[in-house]
Parts: structure tokens; sequence; C-alpha cells
């Protein structure tokens, strides 16, 4: 992989990201407290047949973060800017949780620019009491009260291969910019349904992806997803959680290769 750094104008400030191979261009956007290289698995796979570029988050990696009291349309605004910049032309747009939101609402928004949209282990019209959970853990975050444990307990199982990603995992929170997180979590807390009436509009392929064991992604999130969208589809891996994409990284290629050969919008 090739680091890159793009200079953005204002308001965003430089972008980093990683880039590998040659092709049709596929960007891959992660979570909150992630970085570009939660994406290794996928961007060594997806790199021996298309153009990967993994981006690091505003305010995560060496990306710069967005102004204070962003909300969701910031970063789907932050991500046009991005593949402005980038001049790649309709792309391939993946994205894991907080990515999720972000690539769904530019597909909602820009549907001109999207070929076709993954959304892995993504959250879509959370109930209240969810909705009431999650806002409470982002003020938080947002007054400094950082908890490490609770979403690695969350996010992983016991066995050897979850054990494994979740110490990669401790270790990108570990590093993360606090004030770029605190940042993210709270849009992410408020996006579930920002841009969930206009997925009828997104008439590319649409792939809603999760693990069977996360409890904040359900499945059930997903197949709404997929439902929701002309051309969708629902899949869920069975006995993983919310990173999926480490705990199972050949299953989820799978699916994504098999998104990135699906062609084809709806008139």
């Amino acid at each position: 992989m090739t680091p890159t750094t793009l200079p953005l104008s204002e308001p965003y400030g430089p972008v980093t990201c990683q880039r590998a191979g040659q092709g049709a261009p596929v960007v891959l956007i992660h979570g909150v407290g992630m970085q570009s290289a939660a994406w290794a698995p996928q961007t060594a796979a997806l790199s021996l047949t298309h153009q990967v570029i993994a981006l690091d988050m505003p305010g995560h990696g060496g990306s710069a973060p967005l102004p204070a009291g962003a909300e969701l349309p910031e970063y789907v605004a932050w991500l046009h800017a991005v593949l402005q910049a980038l001049d790649l032309g309709p792309v391939s747009l993946a994205g894991h949780s907080m990515g999720a939101l972000i690539a769904g609402g530019y597909a909602v928004c820009h549907p001109e620019a999207v070929a076709r949209v993954a959304l892995l282990n993504g959250v879509f019209r959370r109930s209240p009491e969810a909705r009431a959970a999650v806002e409470a853990r982002a003020a938080e975050i947002r007054a400094g009260s950082f908890d490490l444990d609770t979403p690695l307990i969350r996010w992983f199982g016991e066995s050897a291969a979850d054990q494994t990603a979740r110490a990669q995992v401790a270790g990108w929170l570990s590093g993360v910019n606090l004030q770029g997180y605190a940042a993210a979590y709270t849009a992410f807390a408020r996006g579930d349904s920002t841009y969930a009436d206009g997925f009828g509009g997104i008439r590319c392929p649409l792939l809603a992806l999760t693990g069977d064991g996360d409890p904040n992604s359900t499945p059930e999130m997903a197949q709404a997803m997929a439902e929701a969208a002309p051309m969708g589809h629902a899949v869920v891996i069975e006995r993983h959680r919310h990173m999926v994409n480490l705990t199972a990284p050949a299953a989820v290629t799978a699916a994504l290769r098999d998104w990135l050969n699906t062609e084809g919008a709806t008139s």
C-alpha cells in the first residue's frame, strides 16, 4: 500500500489514505476510532483486481478533524470533497459502521458518483432505547470519559480470530485522537435516520452486511437497508460481531467480490 496525503482546502485540511492496485476504483471508509489500516485484509485482496483507496476519516489517522459540532451531512460533504480531489469518476464505495453511514448518505446525495455501495455493520433507524444508549455514550466521550474495554467486549468473542483482531483494534483505539473520536462518535450517534428516507433513491447495487452477533448493527437493520434500496442485498455472517471484516476476512472479501461483480442500475 502507498500512503498518500491529499491537501484539501478549508474547512477540511489534509486527508490521508492508503492506495493499492490498479483498475476500477474502490473507496473504503472505516468506523469510529479506527483507521485505514483496519481494511488491510480487503485492501490486499481487492487490490489484485481493483484500485483500492482506504481513507482515514476526519480526526483519524493523519486526516484533519472537522469543525466542532459537525454532524453526518458534514462528513458526507467531506467525502464529496475527497472524491472530487481524487477525480476517479464513479466509484464503488464501501463503509464500515460510521463509514457505512457516510457511504449510505453519499449514495443518497450523489448517486451519479457511486457505481455501487456496500454498508458493513451499519446502523439504520435505531429503536428509541438504542438511540438513547448510544447518545449517552457519545455524551460521556465528549466529557472526556474514554472506556476502552466496553467496545472491545461488545465487538469481539473468544475465538482466536476474534482475539487477534481485538489486539489490533485495541492498539488503534488507544492511539486515537480524542477530539476526532468524540466528534465522529457524536455524528454516528445522531445519524442513523438522517438519510434513511432516501434509500429508495439509491439506484445502484447496495450490499448491507453484518454479523449475526452484532447487537447494535443488527441483521434486522441490514435487511431493512437492503429492502429499502431497489437493488439491495443483505448478507449476514454467522458467529461474528461488529468487526466482521477483521474476524471473518475471507467471507467479507467474498461478499465484496460478488458485490463488485454486480452490474446495472434500475431505471
